[in-house]
């Protein structure tokens, strides 16, 4: 298997009053690069602390993490700063896009973070006309229904050309017909664009999109399901 990122007996601890959280329990994983794979699990199952650890928001307590072979639990605050801006693209549930800003200027913005100056436009539009916009690239936020609202913000994570993009419930708040949509267009990036893609869900009737899903329990990883 070729890995962008592989976990060994990953755990996260929180303390709590009188004692202490154990949030994530000996988490042992493989994400293979150009795959689609899904952390699924109930509220409280511990896969958005995974997620924010993968995407090197937060610290392990203990275990490792590496990308691409290196550990970068030991990163100074600074380089995984620059890892996130330069390797990593975010889709929130909650979209985050800047509301004074058009769809080609929020793409835009993540490639300024990114420090990208040369064929920033070109880029914006190509991402845009990717999920499907290309006619929409001066409509504000407020003017975009919820489904084109997300696929300008996986226009966004994907604008500088990252590795990885982690997806935390893409799908949550939108209809049925819409989230397959977005779950499609995931598929076609990863074939387009040789992205990875990791996302969280809970929803039962998207779990099966995935080439590869972890579900977990309680913070220990419950199951492994590999599909073609």
């Amino acid at each position: 298997m070729d890995c962008m990122i592989e976990t060994q007996n990953l755990n996260r601890i929180f303390p709590v009053t009188g004692g202490e959280f154990h949030a994530l329990k000996d988490i042992s994983i493989q994400i293979p690069k150009r795959s689609l794979t899904i952390l699924k699990g109930r509220s409280g199952s511990g896969k958005t602390t995974l997620l924010n650890i993968l995407g090197a928001l937060d610290r392990p307590t203990s275990g490792s993490l590496l990308y691409e072979g290196t550990d970068i639990c030991d990163y100074s605050e600074k380089k995984r700063e620059l890892l996130r801006r330069k390797e990593i693209g975010f889709v929130f549930q909650s979209v985050s896009l800047i509301p004074m800003m058009n769809a080609f200027e929020n793409v835009e913005f993540s490639m300024r973070l990114a420090g990208i100056k040369e064929g920033r436009k070109e880029r914006v539009e190509e991402c845009l006309k990717l999920v499907g916009l290309g006619g929409r690239m001066e409509h504000m936020p407020q003017e975009m229904s919820g489904g084109e609202q997300q696929r300008v913000a996986i226009a966004r994570a994907l604008a500088h050309r990252p590795k990885v993009i982690f997806a935390d419930e893409p799908t949550a708040e939108l209809d049925t017909a819409t989230a397959v949509a977005v779950m499609k267009l995931f598929r076609d990036l990863i074939e387009r664009e040789g992205v990875t893609i990791v996302m969280t869900t809970h929803d039962v009737g998207l779990m099966s999109a995935g080439t590869l899903s972890y579900e977990l329990e309680d913070g220990a990883l419950k199951d492994e399901t590999v599909r073609n």
